[in-house]
C-alpha cells in the first residue's frame, strides 16, 4: 500500500469551462491569461518578477499538457518541456453548479454538491435587515460594518480603524455562499470573534449559506493591519461521506494542512497543521510528508494563489506566488516513494485579469507523478469527483457513488 498527496492550488484554474458563459465567465483562464500577461512584459514588477512565466517543474509534471486538454492551448509549448518519468496530466470539469471553494472542495473529494447554495446579492446593503438585526441581538453588538461584497483584505484597510474604535464588526460576502467576519484579535478579542461566527452560523443555516468564516486581523492603522493564521470556517458538513471519512474508515489517516479541515467541518480529519502564507504551510506539508505512512492521505489547499493575488486581480503577484511555488516543489517530490500518488489540482479559477474580484467559472488542471508508474495523459474528467475516486483506488478503497477513478491509467508498471 502507498501513500497519497493531494495539492489544491486555491484558484489556480486553466480555463475552457463549457458552462463559463452562464456565469458570466466566458473566455476567463487563470493560468492562461497570466502566461500571455508574463510574455508581454504585463506581469513584470520590479523587485518582484519580470520576463515569461517560469514554471519548470510544473510544466515538466504536465501542467502545460493539462492547459492544452482543457483550451487546446499550451502556454509552454515553445520551452519544448520534457515530461518527467511517472507524470500524468489532464484536467476536469466542474460537475456542481459553483464556483466557490465548499462546492470545489467537495467535489475533489468524491461529493458533487447536489443543491444550490443560498448567496447574498451584491448590493449595499448584501444582507437582510432582519440577519442584520439578529446578528446584532444575539451577538451583543453594538452595530456592524461592511455589509457589502468585498475583497477581504481591502474591506479591512476601509473599515479596520473604524472596527477598532466602535467594537463593531465587519461583515461582508462574496460571490461564495458565505459571510465572513472580520476583527482584530486584541481590541475585539478572538474567542469573541468565533463565539459570534458559531451564533452567526445558526442564524444564516435557514439562508442554505455555506460557511461563516471568522478573520482575524491585528495591526493599528489601515497601512498595518494584517491578518492573522487563526482564520477558521465553519461550514455545513457534506451531505455523504467523503473521500477524507473513507480513508479513516478504513484505517488511514487524512493529515488536512490550510483550511481543509473547516472546509470538511473536521468530519474524517485526523490532524490539522496550518500555517500562514503559501511558503510556509509548504514547509509544514513537507514535514507532514516525512510523518505520512502507507495508507496515509495528506490533503493541501494553498490559499495565498486565491485571497492574495487572485481576488486582488494582482497578476504580477499570482505569477511571483506561481514561481515561488514551483521552486519548492522538487523538495516535494524528491519525498515521494515508489508508488506514491502525488496530484496537483485547484477548487476553481480566480482570473487575476478578469472583471471584477470574484471567482471564475473554468476547468481545473490535474497533473502530478506517481514514481515508478506509466503516466500520460488522464484526458478530459467530467467531474473533479474523479480525482478522490482516483485517491480512493490508488489507496485500495473501495470505489464511491460518484466519479471514476484514472489510477489504472498512471499505475506503476506491473
Amino acid at each position: 500500500m502507498a501513500r497519497a498527496f493531494l495539492f489544491v492550488l486555491d484558484s489556480f484554474g486553466i480555463g475552457g469551462a463549457a458552462d463559463a458563459g452562464r456565469f458570466g465567465d466566458a473566455g476567463s483562464d487563470t493560468l492562461g491569461h497570466i502566461a500571455r500577461a508574463a510574455a508581454s512584459g504585463g506581469a513584470d514588477r520590479a523587485g518582484l518578477r519580470s520576463g515569461p512565466l517560469a514554471l519548470p517543474v510544473m510544466a515538466s509534471l504536465g501542467l502545460g499538457h493539462a492547459a492544452r486538454v482543457a483550451t487546446g492551448e499550451d502556454p509552454f509549448a515553445a520551452t519544448d518541456v520534457d515530461l518527467a518519468d511517472g507524470a500524468f496530466h489532464g484536467s476536469a470539469q466542474e460537475l456542481s453548479n459553483g464556483k466557490d471553494t465548499i462546492t470545489g472542495h467537495w467535489e475533489i473529494a468524491g461529493v458533487p454538491v447536489p443543491f444550490a447554495w443560498g448567496y447574498f446579492p451584491d448590493t449595499v446593503p448584501a444582507f437582510p435587515a432582519e440577519l442584520v438585526e439578529a446578528i446584532v441581538r444575539e451577538g451583543d453588538l453594538p452595530g456592524i460594518l461592511g455589509n457589502c461584497h468585498a475583497s477581504g483584505t481591502e474591506v479591512i484597510e476601509r473599515f479596520g480603524e473604524q472596527h477598532v474604535r466602535t467594537g463593531k464588526p465587519i461583515c461582508y460576502t462574496s460571490v461564495d455562499s458565505v459571510i465572513q467576519i472580520a476583527a482584530h484579535e486584541q481590541h475585539f478579542g478572538l474567542e469573541r470573534l468565533l463565539q459570534l461566527c458559531k451564533t452567526v452560523r445558526k442564524l444564516v443555516d435557514p439562508l442554505n449559506i455555506g460557511r461563516v468564516i471568522a478573520r482575524p486581523f491585528l495591526g493599528e492603522t489601515a497601512a498595518t493591519f494584517e491578518r492573522t493564521p487563526n482564520r477558521k470556517d465553519f461550514a455545513v458538513p457534506p451531505p455523504e461521506p467523503t473521500i477524507l471519512d473513507r480513508v479513516v474508515a478504513a484505517g488511514g489517516r487524512t493529515l488536512c494542512m490550510g483550511k481543509i479541515g473547516d472546509i470538511f467541518t473536521h468530519r474524517g480529519v485526523s490532524e490539522v497543521r496550518k500555517a500562514a502564507g503559501n511558503l510556509r504551510l509548504f514547509d509544514k506539508t513537507l514535514v507532514a510528508m516525512d510523518d505520512a505512512r502507507d495508507g496515509d492521505f495528506i490533503f493541501a489547499n494553498f490559499v495565498d494563489f486565491d485571497t492574495e493575488f487572485g481576488h486582488r486581480r494582482d497578476v504580477a503577484g499570482y505569477a511571483a506566488a506561481l514561481e515561488a511555488f514551483d521552486r519548492r516543489l522538487p523538495e516535494a517530490i524528491a519525498k515521494l516513494g515508489q508508488g506514491d500518488l502525488l496530484l496537483l489540482t485547484a477548487d476553481h479559477g480566480c482570473d487575476p485579469t478578469w472583471r471584477g474580484t470574484d471567482h471564475t467559472r473554468e476547468r481545473v488542471p490535474i497533473f502530478g507523478m506517481v514514481p515508478g508508474g506509466r503516466g500520460g495523459s488522464v484526458g478530459l474528467r467530467k467531474t473533479y469527483a474523479d480525482i478522490g475516486e482516483t485517491v480512493a483506488a490508488h489507496l485500495g478503497l473501495a470505489e464511491g457513488r460518484h466519479g471514476t477513478s484514472f489510477a489504472g491509467t498512471i499505475a506503476a508498471h506491473a
